[in-house]
């Protein structure tokens, strides 16, 4: 199994992008799928993250109420839409992938064994 996002690129603070990350692998619908981000000198930082059947989300304090995750298992497919984005989202965006199928919110931020590469997203102000 790959993963590999995209969509990243330079926007206006208040604007929006949409984030997207592929899956090749029968097994994707499986597992639960997260967006995490790491900002220049930052330590890598949980976003949000979906249920394998799509039926749960969680999010960081951060993000929530701005973000949506969203998933489409026959595409193969997880998106992060980004809305209302201020200087402070400016990272580095990964997408993840967890073996489990539920989320388990006391341990939602860790477990993940596949990353895909990194998309930049820059927010100017």
């Amino acid at each position: 199994v790959q993963l590999q996002a995209s969509g990243g690129g330079l926007v206006q603070a208040g604007g929006s992008l949409r984030l997207s990350c592929t899956a090749a692998g029968r097994t994707f619908g499986s597992y639960v799928m997260g967006w995490f981000r790491q900002a220049p000198g930052k330590e890598r930082e949980f976003v949000a993250a979906i249920s394998a059947s799509g039926g749960s989300t969680y999010y960081s304090d951060s993000v929530k109420g701005r973000f949506a995750i969203s998933r489409d298992n026959a595409e193969q497919m997880v998106y992060l839409q980004m809305n209302s984005l201020e200087p402070e989202d400016t990272a580095v965006y990964y997408c993840a992938r967890k073996r489990q199928r539920t989320i388990i919110p006391g341990s939602v931020q860790t477990g993940y064994d596949l990353w895909g590469q990194g998309t930049q997203v820059t927010v100017s102000s």
